[in-house]
């Protein structure tokens, strides 16, 4: 089951005691991993792998309210991995000694020429 982002108006939540009253019922229903409430617009807003009916029901003991919005929660998008063809910075070439077939072939053209 998806995540489910719920935005509800709650009008009795005024002050902090309603408030918190507020997030202490949402609290209890199964499934709630995060609650923001905002009592600047007396908004309140659920997210969690929950019932959105137990959610209206525990609320309305505290009065009315206003289901603002129901729908899937928005993840955080993770950036894209680095595709397999580009190599890191970190995997420059090394300048390694040269080999011992090279170094015979640098005395051969030493030798010619001389």
């Amino acid at each position: 089951m998806a995540q489910i982002k719920v935005v509800l108006r709650v009008p009795a939540m005024m002050d902090e005691k309603s408030k918190q009253k507020a997030i202490e019922a949402v609290a209890d229903v199964y499934g709630v991993d995060s609650i923001g409430a905002d009592l600047k617009d007396n908004k309140m807003t659920v997210v969690g792998n929950m019932d959105t009916v137990a959610i209206a029901k525990k609320l309305k003991k505290l009065g009315k309210i206003d289901i603002v919005s129901v729908g899937p929660a928005k993840e955080e998008k993770k950036p894209a991995p680095a595709p397999a063809d580009k190599k890191p910075a970190d995997d420059k070439k090394k300048p390694t000694a040269p080999a011992p077939a090279d170094d015979k072939k640098k005395e051969a053209k030493k030798d010619d020429k001389k």
